[in-house]
């Protein structure tokens, strides 16, 4: 096993004229914890990677591949048709690299000017309406049998990823929909027999969007990355509570 090494790549450099990368998942990370971001961020210690959920990337993927089915020929999905939603499929040339077919592991991408930062994110889909506005589209697999519902405190952060790329896609000049829709792909669970396969109940979830806490967090973040010193732990980081734990321990082991 190799022995875990802060990472020298993609380190904030405070006198650098590059633009800064900043990803939609670490400014959730910077709303979570802002002490887990700065020691990602400025000091290459991210968090312990966790295994991919190949399962889900499935599922989005053929997800993606039935809606493309559909984009070349503005026609509606029927999930559309079943929720009443004016949209089709939004068909672009730079959608292959706002979706990250290309692995280039950018995605939408704009520069914050005031801030210098580089603020990007891999969108699953975008729909556009008849008033010609982009619907920000996430995809979602899960197995549940309760109501499948945007409340749950975990699901906090879904409504963030949302309201970035909304704001992303506005800068880069899009009209864009306060609404945003989650396509939920839940697999059941209840059948006698596997018989080796999966079968899923599809609906969508409408969200209504609020991007203006956007832009004060980028200048609250360039504050945290410019900062020189260490900040406080985030009230409900588990990451940061374990390490204080285990810091506790090690230390009265060792005046044993």
């Amino acid at each position: 096993m190799n022995k875990y090494k802060p990472r020298q790549q993609n380190l904030y450099q405070p006198n650098s004229a590059k633009a800064f990368r900043i990803s939609r998942s670490k400014i959730d990370l910077f709303c979570e914890c802002r002490r887990c971001f700065w020691l990602d961020r400025k000091m290459g210690l991210g968090r312990p990677s966790m295994p991919g959920f190949t399962l889900n990337s499935a599922v989005d993927q053929l997800l993606k591949n039935e809606f493309d089915q559909l984009r070349k020929t503005g026609d509606k999905h029927e999930l559309m048709e079943r929720f009443n939603i004016d949209a089709v499929p939004f068909d672009h040339p730079d959608l292959p690299f706002w979706r990250d077919d290309v692995h280039r592991f950018i995605g939408a991408a704009v520069i914050h000017q005031p801030t210098n930062l580089e603020i990007c994110g891999i969108v699953d889909d975008l729909w556009i309406n008849s008033k010609n506005e982009l619907h920000i589209v996430d995809y979602k697999a899960t197995s549940t049998n309760k109501e499948i519902s945007l409340e749950d405190e975990y699901k906090q952060s879904f409504k963030k990823q949302i309201e970035i790329y909304q704001w992303i896609f506005r800068r880069l000049g899009f009209k864009v929909s306060d609404i945003g829709y989650f396509v939920y792909a839940n697999a059941g669970k209840n059948r006698p027999k596997f018989d080796a396969r999966l079968e899923f109940e599809l609906q969508i979830i409408s969200y209504r969007g609020d991007d203006s806490w956007v832009e004060p967090t980028l200048f609250e973040l360039k504050e945290c990355l410019a900062s020189p010193t260490l900040p406080p732990a985030g009230e409900n980081c588990e990451y940061c509570a374990y390490r204080q734990h285990i810091a506790k321990i090690e230390n009265a082991s060792s005046r044993i």
